[in-house]
């Protein structure tokens, strides 16, 4: 029995820091005893199967510690699996269908956040931007996309997330996870 893993590394090949091909994330992947191992785009994102007593957390745990000992450096990463990220395009509380990919991120968070964090953030000064909190997933509306996000970059503050590891991904990220995911756990069935 196994269970289908995307891997969401965060803050590598940006800038040209923290380069880690694709190719090598791919191997060091495999490298684990992980299966069905793809990678989709440069950002950071892997999907593959692990045995299904591995959880997250123990997967997470032994994939930094493999890319730390592969490139050199430390890299924050996340684990989910296909019904978590099926539950985070499920449960958006925006019209995803009706808006573009660059209007739409989740902001993954490594742990649950209250809303008490966000409580200095007054959301009626960007408007029409909005933010809204789920299972370990902040979801930010942002019509003019993330680079012109007001409400981003108020977002990006790290005091915000103390303690948590974040990484956003765009909508059409979202939906390739899921579907990339769905298509590994149901060659799994």
């Amino acid at each position: 029995m196994t269970t289908t893993y995307a891997l969401l590394l965060r803050g590598i090949n940006v800038g040209g820091h923290r380069k880690v091909p694709m190719a090598d994330l791919r191997s060091v992947l495999e490298g684990l005893g992980y299966r069905d191992v793809k990678t989709y785009l440069q950002s950071g994102n892997a999907v593959f199967t692990a045995p299904a007593d591995h959880p997250d957390d123990v997967v997470r745990q032994a994939v930094e510690a493999a890319i730390e000992k592969h490139f050199g450096f430390t890299v924050d990463c996340l684990v989910r699996d296909h019904d978590y990220l099926a539950a985070v395009e499920r449960d958006c509380p925006f019209p995803a269908a009706e808006l573009e990919g660059k209007q739409l991120h989740a902001f993954y968070l490594s742990g649950s956040v209250d809303e008490k964090r966000f409580a200095g953030i007054d959301e009626e000064a960007f408007r029409p931007e909005a933010f809204a909190l789920g299972d370990r997933v902040l979801y930010l509306y942002a019509p003019d996309g993330l680079g012109r996000s007001k409400l981003g970059e108020a977002l990006s503050r790290p005091a915000l997330f103390k303690g948590v590891t974040v990484t956003a991904r765009n909508w059409n990220t979202v939906r390739k996870l899921v579907e990339l995911t769905e298509v590994a756990q149901s060659d799994e069935s």
